[in-house]
């Protein structure tokens, strides 16, 4: 599951954001320092960063939206009236602004939100009519497999979570016309590589490893198999280019 990475300067602040996150939603992990965001980010995968803008950041709040435009920011901190010049600096990086002490009860739901998971699902909501999931089972499938994609999640787990028998879920998964599941799974996992491309201070070697990949040409054959490109053309595709191409023809396994 990916993280909330939260940089903030207030115990009250952490907890309210930690309690308005959703049960069984994204992890949160508090960083102390922008050294310690950094790692993070390179060893794990990040849903949103939450921080408490001060004047002292704002020059790593710049490189950071440089190096990482997909990677949303919310700042959450007790604004006030004067601080007219972190809040400029906030629209001038498309950063939502959350007030501490007003927003408590909402700032969880502002960051699911703007959240990288929630901006793959809108760019995969097509997903459904052009792959032909149209039984509840497979929509309920696929829902679960967007958020799901830091690490390949196993047919016998997924069946699980959506209480139905490993072998119920796998022929009901590819009845209609729809790919196969293991093809689905592929799917959203080369579309998150695709959604993480496209930032400049993603390398391929660290999309590998935050997406649990064997290696990188582990990553490259997926992704030929999945959009016909090599891993190096994923982010000019981004995930709905990713899906366009998927179901173009290569929807079914081989094997």
């Amino acid at each position: 599951m990916a993280a909330v990475a939260a940089l903030l300067e207030s115990r009250t602040a952490l907890a309210a954001l930690r309690r308005t996150l959703p049960p069984g939603g994204p992890g949160l992990v508090s960083c102390r320092g922008f050294a310690n965001l950094r790692r993070l980010l390179e060893s794990r995968l990040v849903d949103a960063i939450v921080l408490a803008l001060t004047p002292a950041l704002l020059p790593d709040l710049t490189e950071l939206r440089r190096q990482l435009p997909g990677v949303p920011v919310v700042a959450y901190a007790p604004f006030r009236p004067d601080d007219g010049e972190l809040l400029l600096a906030c629209r001038k990086h498309a950063v939502p602004v959350a007030v501490e002490g007003v927003d408590d009860a909402v700032v969880g739901e502002m960051v699911i939100r703007a959240s990288v998971t929630a901006e793959r699902r809108r760019a995969l909501a097509d997903a459904p009519r052009m792959l032909r999931l149209t039984e509840p089972l497979q929509r309920s499938a696929w829902s679960l497999l967007l958020g799901e994609v830091e690490r390949p999640l196993r047919t016998s787990e997924l069946a699980r979570r959506l209480d139905v028998s490993r072998e119920h879920l796998s022929r009901q998964f590819g009845a209609g016309g729809a790919p196969n599941l293991k093809r689905v799974i592929d799917l959203t996992r080369v579309a998150c590589a695709a959604q993480l491309l496209a930032n400049p201070g993603y390398s391929i070697p660290t999309v590998v490893r935050l997406l649990h990949f064997a290696s990188s040409s582990h990553l490259s054959g997926t992704a030929r198999r999945i959009a016909n490109v090599p891993t190096s053309g994923l982010g000019g595709l981004g995930p709905r280019g990713v899906l366009q191409a998927f179901a173009r023809g290569n929807t079914r396994s081989r094997v």
